[in-house]
């Protein structure tokens, strides 16, 4: 039975380096340096926010139910997906409450939430 690689040393939590492939099928070996895929270096949970994303078609109301949690831990998530992939989640917009407040409300607009759903969200700015 095969075994998922994992991206990140179980010891010093570095990046790890694959150094022999392998065919199952002809036993043929390729030696080399080769770096490991980015998601490769996601944790368990964060490859199943990933599927989850995806499969949702990143329609965070549908990510919120499958998953049951909130919009704010939706986008907490996904945050730390873009950062273990690398990349700067920077001054997101949402670190801005106006902003926030106006992508609640485009959301309400939208109808991918209730009116319900946008006063709590509001309330917990």
């Amino acid at each position: 039975m095969a075994h998922e690689i994992i991206g990140k040393c179980p010891v010093c939590n570095q990046e790890l380096e694959v150094v022999k492939l392998k065919c199952r099928f002809c036993g043929t070996s390729i030696e080399g340096n080769f770096e490991v895929c980015k998601f490769c270096r996601l944790e368990s949970e964060q490859k199943h926010f990933v599927e989850v994303f995806i499969r949702c078609r990143g329609n965070i109301k549908e990510v919120e139910r499958e998953l049951n949690i909130s919009y704010p831990t939706v986008r907490s998530k996904l945050d730390q997906v873009i950062k273990a992939l690398g990349y700067d989640v920077g001054s997101a917009p949402d670190d801005d409450k106006g902003a926030k407040r106006k992508e609640i409300l485009d959301m309400l607009n939208s109808g991918e939430i209730t009116s319900k759903e946008a006063i709590k969200l509001l309330k917990e700015l």
